[in-house]
C-alpha cells in the first residue's frame, strides 16, 4: 500500500471521475471495504433527496444491489442514509444491528435491512460529509468483504479510521470539483458557451454578437440545453449545469 500522502497527491492530481474513482476505491479495498457508494445531491429539500436522476452515483456494488437499492428507491428507507441525512462523520453498523435488535426500525426500513443481508452487504461504516448548503448533500457507504464481521471491521477502523476518514473527505471534495455528466444530459461545446454566456448576465443578442451567431441560433443552443439538462427554464439550465460542473469547464 501506498504512502497516504502519495495516495492524497494522486487523487487531488486526477482528471476525470473515473480516474479518481478508481484510484479511491483500490484504496478502500486495501483497507477491506470492497464495496463502496458515493452520493451526492444538490436537490435536497427535508428528508426528501431530490429525483434520482439528478443524484450523482459512483459505485463498485453490481448492478444486481444497485438497480433495487437506488432505481427502486430502497435507499429511501436504508437506515444508513437516514443517520446520514441527520449527522455529519463516520458510524458503524453497528448502529443498524442495535437498531434492529430493540425493534425500532419500520417494516420499511427492515426491509431493507433484510435486502442488505441477502445480498451480503452486513458489515461496514458510512461517512456523511459536512455540507455546504442546505440543499446538498454527500455521502459514502463502505461495505467491508463478505466474511468481515462488524467486529472485525470495528477493529480495522480503529487502527485505520482516521486515515480512511481523510481519503474520503479529500475524494468528496475533489469529486465536486470535477465534471461529471449524469446519462443523455452532456451539453455540447456550443450548448455550454451560451449558457456560460447567460450566467454572466448577457443577453441573447449579447451572445449571438459574442459567439458570432445569429439570436435564432442562440435561443436553439439554450433550448436544446434545456431539453438535455431536463429543466423548463435557462435559469435552471444554468444552475445545473453548474452543479454538474459542466460550465466553464477547461478543454483537454
Amino acid at each position: 500500500m501506498i504512502s497516504m500522502s502519495s495516495h492524497l497527491e494522486a487523487i487531488t492530481d486526477a482528471q476525470s471521475l473515473e480516474e479518481l474513482w478508481l484510484l479511491h476505491s483500490e484504496r478502500m479495498a486495501d483497507y477491506g471495504f470492497d464495496r463502496l457508494i458515493y452520493g451526492l445531491t444538490h436537490y435536497r429539500s427535508g428528508y426528501s433527496l431530490g429525483d434520482p436522476n439528478d443524484f450523482l452515483i459512483l459505485t463498485t456494488h453490481k448492478p444486481e444491489y444497485i438497480e433495487p437499492f437506488i432505481n427502486d428507491g430502497f435507499y429511501f428507507h436504508a437506515p444508513m442514509v437516514k443517520w446520514a441525512l441527520e449527522h455529519e462523520g463516520a458510524c458503524s453498523w453497528s448502529l443498524m444491528a442495535d437498531m434492529v435488535e430493540s425493534g425500532t426500525l419500520t417494516n420499511s426500513e427492515m426491509r431493507v435491512v433484510e435486502f442488505n443481508r441477502k445480498m451480503g452487504v452486513t458489515a461496514g461504516y458510512t461517512i456523511s460529509f459536512k455540507s455546504v448548503s442546505q440543499r446538498s448533500k454527500g455521502a459514502t457507504a463502505l461495505t467491508a468483504r463478505e466474511g468481515l464481521s462488524q467486529e472485525e471491521v470495528d477493529a480495522i477502523w480503529e487502527q485505520h479510521g482516521r486515515d480512511i476518514i481523510l481519503a474520503n473527505n479529500v475524494a468528496h471534495l475533489k469529486i465536486t470539483s470535477l465534471p461529471y455528466t449524469p446519462p443523455t444530459r452532456s451539453l455540447t461545446k456550443r450548448q455550454r458557451e451560451a449558457l456560460q454566456w447567460v450566467g454572466d448576465g448577457k443577453t441573447t443578442q449579447d451572445i449571438a454578437i459574442l459567439m458570432g451567431l445569429t439570436a435564432a441560433t442562440v435561443e436553439k443552443h439554450l433550448r436544446l440545453a434545456r431539453e438535455s439538462l431536463n429543466v423548463e427554464t435557462t435559469a435552471q439550465a444554468v444552475l445545473n449545469a453548474a452543479f454538474q460542473n459542466q460550465m466553464f469547464i477547461l478543454e483537454q
